[in-house]
């Protein structure tokens, strides 16, 4: 079985809860789709965890946002947190970052961080026509921060929502499960209050943190995905 994650943004608390219970789930690898930068203060514990345990992991946008120097064309809020990241990012963790493919095809899956069309930065809304268009029979992508599973006639995308910034208005820590045959999804506490208390420590205002007890975007937006279809709810798991 594999483990699922993407969009851990710094949230060593959540990253920390996610690993230990997929640990405990006894799966055999963990895969990493993008975005272990961007918004929370915990870089570096984040980065070096992933190291460490080998888990194979793609490039996501605030991951290329540090690596290239570049600020996000959207976000001053994260814009605010990247510039704290780049100065406080250890230079093994920014080559690391710098390292990472933007893509992969790995245990049947066909992996990226945004979508097939832009790979970094695409807000994928599932479809027929739009699946249609790429060669692959399972998809998985992050980058929204919504976790979703979608069944198509004979394909199948699954984004695993955000480990470290859920946005669909649950606050729980989101991840999934590939057993080679069908996906799971799971939501799990953690300590919220320990994030939030970094970023504090960090000198970051309540507004930059506050969203994480809420499950939404800095600024208290909930977001959505739209499809032609709805969930394949049955084909998943959310304890």
């Amino acid at each position: 079985m594999i483990g699922i994650i993407s969009d851990i943004h710094g949230n060593f608390a959540a990253l920390s809860t996610v690993l230990a219970e997929l640990d405990r789930m006894g799966v055999d690898e963990i895969i990493c789709l993008g975005d272990t930068a961007g918004y929370y203060s915990q870089v570096n514990e984040c980065c070096d965890t992933l190291r460490a345990r080998g888990i194979f992991s793609l490039m996501g946008n605030h991951d290329a946002y540090i690596a290239l120097n570049q600020p996000c064309p959207r976000s001053n809020s994260a814009n605010a947190c990247l510039d704290y990241q780049r100065e406080v990012l250890s230079a093994d963790n920014r080559r690391w970052l710098e390292s990472l493919p933007e893509r992969a095809s790995l245990h049947g899956l066909e992996l990226i961080h945004g979508g097939w069309n832009d790979p970094l930065d695409e807000y994928l809304e599932p479809s027929e026509a739009y699946f249609a268009e790429h060669p692959g029979r399972f998809f998985v992508s992050g980058h929204s921060h919504v976790q979703f599973l979608w069944q198509g006639r004979d394909k199948t995308w699954c984004n695993p929502g955000s480990v470290g910034q859920p946005r669909d208005g649950d606050p729980r820590a989101a991840f999934a499960t590939w057993d080679g045959q069908r996906f799971a999804l799971y939501r799990i506490a953690y300590d919220i209050e320990a994030a939030q208390r970094a970023m504090a420590h960090a000198g970051f205002t309540d507004y930059f943190y506050e969203n994480l007890a809420k499950g939404t975007q800095i600024g208290g937006r909930v977001s959505a995905i739209r499809s032609d279809l709805p969930p394949a709810n049955s084909a998943g798991n959310r304890p």
